[in-house]
Order: structure tokens, then sequence, then C-alpha cells
């Protein structure tokens, strides 16, 4: 009698293919996920680019490379990579949020008719961010921010984003108020603008990241003492975000503020261990560039090195570290 083989057998060599190229393919963004947290910009740049060169594209290789290039704030080759994963996977919801941010680092600084012709592109890609995924906080923020920001003509009104508002209320109450303090502060109504953000701070419990939110509305105002006084709040309180120390010691350091405390936040960023929000690289720069005020500049240089270390091609490390070598 003639056995004849499973059609499991048959196909099993094939399958343990599939699944080896996928876990590969997996282990891969798993080790860039790592790198951009470590803030390892050049070697994410580097395995991405090669596993993109050397295999058919993926849509998550192609998203962490456009996250790596928006670290560097090479907005062109990060809006290439961006677009190609959106490509590769238009229903994903976090690569159009990307996109959309991409876009709008460009519109930021581009002039004004450029500018204009990015406008769209940067709603657009918010929109559909948050039509895929409702649930996305992030990106129901990142649209009102941009409803707030916008002029009617290009989309923008704040009826738009007090209806994101009322969206992200059912996700994150605490966060409805950050929406309501932007838009009260756009309107120069800066008392309402003050309460809303001290709501956010009640009802997130004392979240580090509302507090960073009040120092940053004290800064606009100029009550440096203020926001000083919230960023050492900021740094007694719980933090899910660690990269919010990082954006409390620059805001010092750009106000000449406290460079001690500013010092302090940062060492105890880069001991807690960076993420990718506030890449390894810049935090090492800022560093720098806070011990070279406090006249410690073999620290400073240490600093510089280590950054560039992270990120060969930093510029502004290298002149730092040119400075104060010499």
């Amino acid at each position: 009698m003639i056995r004849r083989t499973s059609r499991i057998f048959r196909i099993l060599p094939a399958l343990i293919l599939m699944t080896l190229i996928a876990a590969s393919t997996a282990s891969l963004a798993d080790s860039a996920k790592e790198m951009l947290s470590a803030g390892r910009i050049d070697e994410a740049i580097a395995e991405l680019n090669g596993r993109l060169s050397s295999a058919p594209a993926d849509a998550e290789s192609a998203n962490l490379l456009c996250r790596a290039y928006f670290a560097l704030e090479d907005w062109n080759r990060a809006e290439s990579s961006c677009r190609k994963a959106v490509a590769l996977d238009p229903d994903n919801s976090a690569f159009h949020l990307w996109l959309a941010r991409v876009y709008g680092e460009k519109a930021d600084r581009a002039n004004f008719l450029a500018a204009a012709g990015l406008v769209g592109k940067v709603r657009g890609e918010f929109e559909r961010a948050v039509q895929l995924n409702p649930n996305d906080v992030d990106a129901r923020l990142d649209l009102a921010e941009f409803y707030i920001e916008a002029p009617s003509i290009v989309g923008g009104g704040e009826a738009k984003a007090r209806a994101q508002a009322q969206s992200v209320a059912t996700e994150n109450p605490a966060r409805e108020h950050w929406i309501y303090a932007r838009i009260a502060e756009k309107k120069k109504d800066y008392p309402t603008a003050e309460r809303e953000y001290h709501q956010y701070i009640e009802l997130s419990h004392g979240d580090a990241e509302a507090w960073l939110n009040l120092a940053l509305f004290l800064r606009r105002q100029k009550r440096f003492d203020e926001m000083e006084q919230a960023l050492v709040k900021l740094s007694q309180s719980p933090m899910p975000k660690p990269d919010v120390l990082v954006e409390a010691a620059e805001m010092l350091y750009r106000t000449g503020r406290n460079y001690p405390f500013a010092t302090e936040l940062l060492h105890r960023y880069l001991a807690s261990g960076p993420v990718e929000a506030a890449p390894a690289f810049k935090a090492r720069y800022y560093l720098g560039l806070l011990l070279e005020k406090q006249g410690d500049k073999e620290g400073a240089a240490r600093e510089y090195r280590a950054s560039l270390a992270l990120v060969r091609n930093f510029g502004t490390a290298q002149q730092a570290l040119d400075r104060v070598a010499h």
C-alpha cells in the first residue's frame, strides 16, 4: 500500500520558511525600536536601510526609518519613508499619524507658498489617523491642535477642536482639558487657559506631563519663577513619560534658569533609560550645554562626544565640541 504524504507535511517547509521570514522581520523591527529608544539613531538607520534594500519592503521598517529621520530632523527623508509606510499599509492609523507630523514639521519651516501646499496634507493625514483609530488619544490631540492653530480657510476651527475634546473625554478626561486650555490660550483668554491647565493636573492626579504643560504656559507668559516651581512639581510627580524630564531641562536651559536642577533632571533621565520621544543624543547634547554653562568644559566635551557617538553627523554637537576643546 502506497502511503500518500499528508498535505500538511508537503507544505511544512514553505510554512517554516514563511515563519522564519516573519520572525526575522519582527526581530528586526524590535531591534530597530530598541535602537531608537536608546538613541542609537545611526545604527537604526543603517539596519533599517539594509532591511529595506535587501528584502521586500515592509511597512513597519519604513515607519521606523521615518521616525529615525524625524529624530534627526531630516524632514525630506522622513517624509519619503513615512509615505512608503502608508503606501504599504494604508489602513494603519499610526503610519498616517507619523506622516502628518512630518508634514507639520515641514510646514512650520517652509515659506508661505510651500506651507500653504502642505497644510491640507497635514489635516488629511491627521483626520485619516483618527478615522482609522478613533480611540487613539494622541492622534485626536494632534488633530485638535491643528484645528486650533489653523485658520478656517484651511480647515481649522474652534468648534472642530471642541468636538475632538469631547471625543478625548471618553478615553482620557484629563487631557480633554488640555484642548480647552489651548483654545483659551489661542483666544488670549489667559485666566481660563490657566484654570484649564490646573484642571488637567487635578484630573490626571498630578501627572508630570500635566505639570509640564502648565510650565510651558507659564513660560509663554514670561512668569519664570512660577514656571520653575511647576517644573519642581513635575520632578516629584508620577512620570509615565520620562521624556518630560528632557523637555523640562531644555526649558530651564532656554530660559537661563537653575542649571544645576536642569542637569540633575537630565542625569535622572539618562540613568532611567532613554525613550524614542527624547533621543539620547539630544539629551547628551543638552547636558553638555548645561555643563558648559556651569564652567565644566571637560564634562561638556564628554557629553558632546557621547552625543556624536550616537549620531556622527550631529553638526551642532560637533560645533559645541570644537568650541570647548580649544
